[in-house]
């Protein structure tokens, strides 16, 4: 009711703000205390709550184990003949069809053998004819080129060689067919 009568006069305004700063220095330790008592609370619940949730976790942990591996070989004990029953079924409905479709379909898709041919087909016997006609032309000029230089050595040796046709004593000389000029007698 103090802050009704002041209306707004600067005296008023200034009994307000002392009474505020009076407040604040009351309220700013008190504050302090509780937030340290709070801060003290909160550690003292972690404290205690701690050991307590590990317990209780290990607690779940020892009671789920079991109940959980149960329920895992239950699963298992349930799936396993009926399993064995569907593999069953496809042996005997599912994969001869499967197989037979298979097979029909690799026998479309392989390809016809080759003809069969013989050891000599035209390719070879051209081959060969082409082998054989270079091998000729080879040796005919080999064979001509010996022909002309055993000529020409022969008739160089007979000209360079031969003196008079016939010698003193009246016997010609004559060339043998290897190049040699031989006279009768020698």
């Amino acid at each position: 009711m103090a802050l009704m009568k002041t209306n707004g006069t600067a005296d008023g305004m200034a009994a307000m703000s002392a009474r505020a700063k009076d407040a604040a220095t009351q309220v700013v330790p008190l504050a302090q205390q509780a937030g340290t008592t709070a801060v003290q609370g909160v550690q003292t619940a972690v404290e205690w709550a701690a050991p307590r949730a590990a317990d209780a976790v290990q607690t779940a942990k020892v009671w789920a184990a079991p109940r959980a591996q149960e329920a895992v070989r239950g699963a298992r004990e349930w799936a396993a003949p009926r399993l064995e029953d569907a593999a069953d079924a496809v042996d005997t409905s599912v994969a001869p069809t499967v197989s037979s479709a298979l097979r029909t379909t690799a026998k479309q898709v392989r390809p016809a053998p080759p003809a069969k041919r013989g050891l000599l087909n035209w390719r070879v016997l051209l081959g060969i004819g082409a082998a054989v006609a270079a091998a000729s032309a080879a040796a005919a000029v080999a064979m001509r080129r010996r022909y002309a230089s055993a000529t020409a050595e022969a008739e160089d040796a007979t000209t360079q060689d031969v003196p008079d046709p016939e010698s003193a004593d009246g016997s010609a000389a004559h060339a043998e067919v290897n190049g040699r000029v031989a006279t009768p007698g020698s």
